[in-house]
């Protein structure tokens, strides 16, 4: 199993990314391809560590601020040229915290999409008050959609929900402005008469359902994804910031922390995103996780564990053989 990291997009340079990598090389066993400038990545790897890395030399990439759409005629690229080993099939996935829009359009035009896939999408985790994730897809890769593509989301979200996270029972949910079948605007409302085909489907939900363990995947298009996922981000951030602040500022808060120390411990755990890794982009033709452009080591260690899952656990076949059934 080779699984390539692009070692050079993230927003804090290699260092994380290398050292992310090279964590999860300890835990499991495969052969970690390194795409970057050799000059920056090679001292970072110890000896002991050596044979099980190989480094595909290039010294451009793309950064964040450029356009998506350079990364089309950018062929030296890291993203350009670990998306070209995947589609040679040199590798078994593609890790990435570089440009977003980058590697995404790379994956579609260079890999192409499975049978039956119309839009690839991009599938995040979020924490449930179970201790669990729900999936919410699309989360940004698709602004405007067809009711079409959100069926597909569901049929792709649930077979990555029951072959990655193992859970025995996955429930679909559309998100709408409410639970009942005739809210939603007009692509949602024929989105969900597509999804009645799945026997997993619960109908509509609502943004709360994301958290509280009622469904384990969430269907929308990725404007509206996109934006659940910031806004999530930010009530994180918020919440932690505002903690911190009260607590601080009294003497009784202090002391009480130093009890609640674990709990807080526990909550940061729960809610931090370098828990989750990144976010695979289903539908198209390869193993491609998307990670969050200020990963840290952890976040890139768990990143490669979900390409190293998703290629064990065969997800694209199962989601085209999922697709050919309900759409015949």
């Amino acid at each position: 199993m080779r699984i390539a990291v692009d070692a050079m997009g993230g927003d804090y340079g290699s260092v994380p990314l290398v050292q992310g990598s090279l964590q999860a090389l300890k835990e499991r066993d495969f052969t970690l391809v390194l795409v970057g400038d050799e000059q920056v990545i090679k001292p970072l790897i110890p000896a002991n560590l050596q044979s099980k890395v190989e480094i595909v030399h290039c010294n451009d990439f793309i950064a964040m601020e450029e356009s998506a759409t350079s990364a089309l005629k950018r062929k030296e690229s890291s993203i350009y040229i670990a998306m070209e080993m995947l589609k040679n099939k040199a590798i078994d996935g593609v890790v990435s915290a570089g440009h977003s829009g980058a590697t995404m359009s790379l994956a579609t035009l260079k890999i192409g999409r499975l049978n039956n896939v119309l839009r690839p999408a991009i599938c995040t985790l979020m924490p449930r008050i179970d201790g669990n994730k729900s999936l919410v897809l699309d989360a940004g890769a698709n602004v405007d959609c067809k009711p079409e593509n959100l069926f597909e989301f569901g049929i792709m979200g649930y077979e990555y929900a029951r072959a990655i996270l193992n859970y025995p029972k996955v429930r679909i949910g559309l998100l709408a402005n409410g639970e009942e079948e005739c809210k939603g605007n007009e692509m949602t409302k024929v989105a969900f008469e597509l999804l009645k085909k799945h026997p997993n489907f619960i109908g509509n939900v609502e943004g709360n359902n994301i958290f509280d363990s009622n469904v384990e995947v969430i269907v929308c298009d990725g404007f509206v994804g996109n934006a659940v996922l910031k806004a999530s981000e930010g009530v994180a951030n918020s919440i932690s910031f505002l903690l911190k602040k009260h607590i601080k500022a009294s003497p009784i808060g202090i002391f009480g922390a130093l009890f609640m120390k674990n709990v807080f411990k526990k909550l940061k755990k729960q809610i931090d995103y370098a828990e989750y890794g990144g976010a695979p982009l289903l539908g198209v033709n390869g193993n491609v996780i998307i990670c969050h452009g200020k990963s840290n080591a952890k976040a890139m260690k768990n990143a490669v564990f979900q390409a190293i899952l998703a290629y064990e656990n065969a997800v694209n076949h199962n989601i085209e053989v999922a697709l050919e059934k309900f759409k015949n």
